[in-house]
């Protein structure tokens, strides 16, 4: 309990002086710890933790500890939003305290999660031949809580952002109809026309807790709203998508829902995501009509739709060392593009996706024999091999000489035939970089 106690006390220290605080506090629990508990806890603090452990199997020891069955254990722990509570009241109250879990205004909800489809052709297929189809915006996944004139926001993590996003709960306090809600939306960040701009820029709106007007006024945000999972004192993640698409209608006031379209023909749905597309979204969002609000899970119900932008072949030079089962291998890839009026290899990203774990074997074996020096994790190696990467987007970045990075990157396949003078140039990536404006808005300071 106390490690638990000081661990929440670490989490929830946030603001001026937070940083010196939270290291007190871990002082003081490293100092009450053998030698054994604080090599642990330092791979709590560190991130190195690797239990095995994940929801599911902790259900099922709640189940199995209890006698209750899991789908019962389940259901409440989607509900409640923690298992560890679920535990306590399985163990304190019993079964029986489990049917009466309901949801508390305030207290957030696990989101309901989407599978990737291929394209609209694999979405129509997936859901029977018709489904509903809605823009998926670049921004950020809000979970919003209403009760009387008091409302909350809770971003895709569950983490309280409320005092970083004051305008958007003066929305929902002059629009939302039902005296208490729980909704789920998309907040943007828009430039004077209102078209949205990079996420990354969202980003500081998310995080920022002090001069937030001033933020305001340089970042402007809006909101579109999606689902509703309750409604003055009624759960509707029962009900189907469609009807909570209705009672949603009838409850956000002025607040714009998210562009959606019924679609049964493929050519109809292409036309969908263009429009989607030039309207500086990221693609589109496949919803099966007759479907439940399945809190936590992923599955095909919902299905994303993104248009992917040209790949990029870009060259390794340089790796570091994965962590877990990884621990040995040569995983995580730094990407650069070659300068076509310098010869410099530029970094514009790093990543750890898209490789098997055979590939990644040989890709190690590859990289050490090019190495020509280490700094700890790292190996920096000569520039010699070349790989496809496709991404969601090129954004500015300070982090890179380039100025710009790779966002959400990923190597599709290792280009063998290729030399690294036949990678692509950086004037490549910021041509492409340029081109995203065409359809986006721009931040000010662009």
């Amino acid at each position: 309990m106390e490690v638990r106690r000081s661990l929440e006390s670490i989490a929830e220290a946030t603001g001026y002086g937070s940083r010196e605080k939270k290291e007190r506090l871990m002082e003081a629990l490293l100092s009450l710890a053998s030698p054994l508990e604080a090599k642990y806890l330092v791979k709590i603090f560190i991130g190195e933790m690797r239990t095995g452990f994940h929801e599911g199997l902790m259900e099922q020891a709640v189940s199995n500890a209890f006698q209750i069955p899991q789908e019962l254990i389940q259901k409440a722990s989607m509900t409640v939003g923690d298992i560890g509570e679920v535990a306590v009241k399985a163990k304190i109250e019993g079964k029986d305290s489990l049917f009466k879990i309901g949801f508390t205004v305030f207290r957030p909800v696990k989101l309901m999660l989407a599978q990737m489809a291929d394209g609209v052709a694999d979405a129509l297929k997936e859901h029977g031949g018709k489904t509903a189809f809605e823009y998926k915006l670049d921004g950020a996944r809000v979970q919003i809580h209403k009760l009387g004139d008091d409302a909350r926001i809770f971003s895709r993590r569950l983490t309280d952002v409320t005092e970083s996003l004051p305008e958007i709960v003066e929305i929902v306090r002059k629009n939302v109809k039902a005296e208490d809600a729980i909704l789920e939306g998309e907040v943007i960040a828009v430039d004077n026309q209102g078209s949205p701009i990079p996420f990354q820029h969202l980003m500081r709106r998310f995080k920022r807790v002090h001069a937030i007007e001033d933020a305001a006024e340089r970042i402007p945000l809006k909101l579109y709203l999606f689902d509703i999972l309750y409604c003055n004192g009624e759960s509707l993640i029962s009900t189907s998508y469609l009807q909570r698409r209705q009672i949603l209608a009838e409850n956000a006031g002025e607040i714009q829902l998210t562009a959606q379209r019924i679609i049964g023909k493929i050519e109809e749905a292409e036309q969908f995501l263009k429009e989607a597309i030039d309207a500086g979204h990221e693609g589109l969002m496949a919803k099966k009509p007759e479907s439940p609000y399945i809190p936590g899970t992923r599955g095909k119900h919902w299905l994303k739709i993104k248009l992917v932008l040209e790949p990029l072949d870009l060259v390794i030079v340089a790796a570091e060392y994965g962590y877990g089962r990884r621990h040995g291998w040569l995983s995580d890839y730094y990407l650069a593009a070659r300068d076509v009026e310098t010869g410099e290899f530029l970094l514009v990203g790093k990543t750890f996706k898209g490789l098997t774990d055979a590939e990644i074997v040989e890709m190690t074996k590859r990289l050490k024999e090019l190495a020509v020096k280490e700094e700890r994790r790292r190996v920096v190696v000569i520039p010699q091999i070349v790989v496809e990467v496709v991404y969601n987007e090129i954004q500015k970045s300070p982090k890179y000489k380039c100025g710009m990075a790779l966002r959400f990157a990923r190597i599709s396949r290792i280009r063998e035939e290729k030399t690294p003078e036949e990678a692509d140039t950086i004037q490549r990536v910021r041509e492409i970089y340029e081109k995203q404006f065409l359809k986006k808005g721009r931040y000010k300071a662009d």
